[in-house]
């Protein structure tokens, strides 16, 4: 149990207060409510653009790390589909220190010709290292334009090509920053050695006197029902060939998305799971397999993914994942495993409550996703989840017409290659 108090600034900006006298640290986390969701179709991969634009300066800071480095902490930022967030974690003392740091550059972010530039370039390499130049790289490419076809999580959060980037005019830029970088759009969450009305003090010195934006207005046509299985197969520049089989899924908050999320685990979570042991380990199909969800904030996906092992078929290895997922229809998961996964949850909840910055990450994470109340909530909910709720979730989830099968296979001179170094 995190216990927290929530205090709205009259700009709109949420800010929720962690006590633990247990650190000498405290963290603080900024959550922005924007993500590659909210961006627009020809000006893709802004939002992750503006994970490396916050740390170019603001008005009254040239360089964002160096006070940070000086008042003994550290920092860093990730985006998602669906939100963005910057953390900081330094000696509880300097808790000041983070707070006029992020304020200023929700405030101030200083965004010249030159500064876009700059990391304009630094995106661009980045999405030409991960995507196009690395093996497998361009998966969430393929993923996201087969599963979506109205929604914006049809791209991927690094953006759809480089060029929208590249060709980003600085006063589309400036606009983007205007509407989502705003203390309404906005949760700060700090947990650690502090006292919360110390805290909500500096924090109201430092985000009070900011300015609310216009409340943001999102395009987010719901995607419709999925009726025909999506099959692709690339012949790319890869070591191995390696399959994706991916699945819609409920909302994060959907009360269907916990089985599944569970589900999950039984696929593929540590060497007792079902594909690794029996795909991995008996068939020796994978030289390495996983599943995971997405848990996004608008319906996501589930994935199975892995590496095959040499002289494997894909196709081969899609018909043992599925046997595996129709014995999930048919059977329902026995106690026993049902409690191993049950206790594994618990062991991670609690090994990930031990850290303020966790912590504060999920009570930002929490607030923007519905209450940081559910942060509390939800282990109750995931040990609720029957076997008969798990079944049904696999029937209604693990249908052909509700998947994409997504191939990879090197290409025929890779092959060649190999055969000729064997």
């Amino acid at each position: 149990m995190v216990s927290f108090s929530r205090h709205i600034l009259p700009n709109g900006l949420r800010l929720l207060i962690h006590e633990d006298p247990n650190t000498p640290l405290v963290a603080v986390n900024t959550l922005y409510y924007v993500g590659s969701r909210d961006e627009r179709p020809d000006r893709t991969g802004f939002a992750h653009l503006f994970e490396h634009l916050m740390f170019a300066g603001s008005r009254h800071v040239k360089d964002f790390d160096e006070p940070l480095q000086h008042a003994g902490g550290e920092n860093n930022a990730y985006t998602t589909n669906d939100y963005t967030t910057f953390y900081e974690i330094l000696p509880a003392e300097n808790l000041e220190t983070a707070l006029w740091l992020e304020s200023d550059r929700m405030a101030h972010l200083r965004i010249s010709e030159r500064v876009l530039d700059v990391q304009r370039r630094v995106v661009v390499e980045e999405f030409k290292e991960t995507c196009l130049n690395e093996p497998y790289g361009d998966s969430w490419h393929h993923i996201s334009e087969m599963m979506y076809k109205q929604h914006p999580y049809r791209w991927p959060v690094i953006g759809l090509n480089p060029q929208h980037v590249e060709e980003a005019r600085l006063e589309e830029v400036k606009a983007f920053y205007q509407t989502w970088y705003r203390p309404n759009n906005a949760v700060v969450s700090i947990a650690g050695n502090i006292k919360t009305e110390e805290a909500l003090r500096m924090a109201e010195k430092w985000f009070a006197n900011i300015p609310a934006g216009p409340a943001p207005v999102r395009n987010l046509p719901p995607e419709p029902p999925q009726t025909t299985a999506q099959h692709r197969v690339l012949e790319a520049d890869v070591p191995i060939p390696a399959v994706y089989l991916c699945f819609r899924t409920p909302a994060r908050a959907h009360d269907d998305f916990y089985p599944l999320d569970l589900l999950s685990d039984v696929l593929c979570n540590g060497p007792s799971s079902r594909l690794y042991r029996r795909l991995l380990k008996e068939q020796q199909l994978f030289s390495s397999i996983d599943a995971y969800v997405t848990a996004n904030f608008d319906p996501g996906l589930l994935i199975v993914e892995g590496r095959l092992n040499a002289d494997v078929q894909p196709e081969k290895a899609l018909e043992a994942i599925w046997a595996e997922l129709k014995l999930l229809q048919e059977s329902p998961v026995d106690g026993r495993e049902l409690d191993k996964i049950r206790h594994r949850f618990e062991s991670t909840l609690v090994y990930s409550e031990l850290s303020i910055l966790n912590k504060a990450q999920n009570l930002g994470f929490y607030e923007a996703l519905q209450r940081a109340e559910l942060m509390n909530e939800e282990t109750d909910r995931y040990l609720a989840v029957s076997a008969a709720e798990m079944q049904r979730a696999a029937q209604v989830t693990f249908r052909p017409e509700n998947s994409a099968a997504l191939i990879y296979v090197p290409k025929r001179e890779n092959l060649a290659q190999a055969a000729d170094a064997g």
